[in-house]
């Protein structure tokens, strides 16, 4: 274990047992419409974790730091198992290399042009990889940019969200929040210039990840934080650049030690976390799912329905006789006129429905 971790637990451990004493819980008032699973440790995945993402174009693979914080580190696939809801379920055959990363910690997000970065403690920085590099193709120290050693975690604002696209890091030890403005450097790489310190997070910070508003008991839209020495995943309101408005902290999960990464699964709204005390990937289920293009507006009027839930199919469209007989029970006659639609074959809906812009 490194010297951060061995500070870090030692110097809370009355607080880390205390924890461990008493169940892991959502808590109020997210226990109403959330709950959590612990689908245990990534074979392959050598101890312990750090930073964790989806592959853009393949969803159903995880990257994932192992042997984080040292300098034999690296990020790690394995493919998920997704069970009949899309909910990852657990995994398939062992993890493989897909990188070195040394000191890897708590961030590993893609950004512009599919690089992929990821922070590194106790070195305070970042390296960046090019697509298909499996090591890093750009190291960055953040000391001489002035920002607070070390960081912990990094992530860029998604698409929908107040400051979209911007790149966002924290400092493990003092919990300041950054942002931090990147340019090309000609080498399909990033510079990055002019951090500028944005909010100042109460306690140690590894992993964030927002959260669009809409999901239960986010009215505005927020962001989901692993607090590392509390054993705390809380939820934060953001301003309208992506930065976190510390004041309106809640805690939503409690008991796990050492929460580390930070991700949402855009397909069905999940929150993983990995952990570094315990070497688990965690998942909170009760987010809803980004609208994606897999979402129709029927009617054009702005109103989005996903093709696999046909409660709301129906709330807008009557149920006739299916015809022929032989039409499964998800075949639908939206129009009643013994036309049968699969909700799942989009391109039949299609030919009947003009899709509208996706709201």
């Amino acid at each position: 274990m490194v010297a951060r971790r061995v500070f870090a637990v030692a110097g809370s451990m009355f607080a880390f047992w205390g924890y461990a004493a008493h169940a892991q819980t959502i808590q109020p008032p997210f226990n109403a419409n959330y709950t959590f699973t612990t689908l245990g440790s990534i074979p392959g995945v050598p101890a312990p974790y750090g930073g964790l993402t989806l592959l853009p174009d393949d969803p159903n693979v995880l990257l994932i730091g192992g042997m984080a914080n040292s300098a034999s580190a690296s990020i790690y696939r394995v493919r998920l198992q997704r069970d009949a809801c899309g909910q990852i379920a657990g995994f398939v055959g062992t993890a493989t290399i897909y990188a070195s990363c040394p000191n890897i910690d708590g961030g590993l997000a893609f950004g512009p042009s599919g690089v992929l970065f990821a922070t590194r403690f106790s070195n305070n920085g970042i390296h960046q990889f090019l697509p298909g590099a499996t090591s890093p193709s750009r190291t960055i120290d953040f000391t001489p940019l002035g920002m607070a050693s070390s960081t912990g975690s990094c992530n860029f604002v998604p698409p929908g969200f107040g400051g979209a696209g911007r790149f966002k890091s924290v400092s493990y030890n003092t919990g300041q929040f950054y942002d931090v403005t990147l340019t090309p450097d000609g080498n399909g790489t990033f510079n990055c210039v002019n951090p500028v310190q944005t909010a100042d997070f109460p306690t140690t910070i590894e992993g964030f990840a927002y959260v669009a508003a809409g999901s239960p008991n986010f009215p505005v839209a927020s962001m989901v934080v692993s607090e590392y020495t509390a054993g705390v995943v809380a939820a934060y309101e953001i301003d309208g650049q992506g930065n976190p408005i510390v004041s309106t902290r809640r805690p939503l999960l409690t008991g796990f030690g050492g929460p580390e990464g930070a991700f949402i699964d855009p397909g069905t709204g999940d929150f993983l976390f990995s952990t570094f005390t315990g070497n688990q990937l965690v998942i909170i289920r009760g987010f809803e799912a980004a609208a994606d293009c897999d979402s129709i507006d029927f009617n054009n009027d702005g109103s989005l329905f996903d093709p696999v839930d046909i409660d709301a199919f129906l709330s807008v469209f009557s149920e006739g006789p299916c015809i022929p007989e032989t039409a499964t029970c998800n075949d639908i006659d939206f129009d009643n006129n013994g036309s049968c639609f699969d909700p799942n074959d989009i391109d039949s809906f299609l030919s009947v429905f003009s899709e509208g812009p996706c709201l």
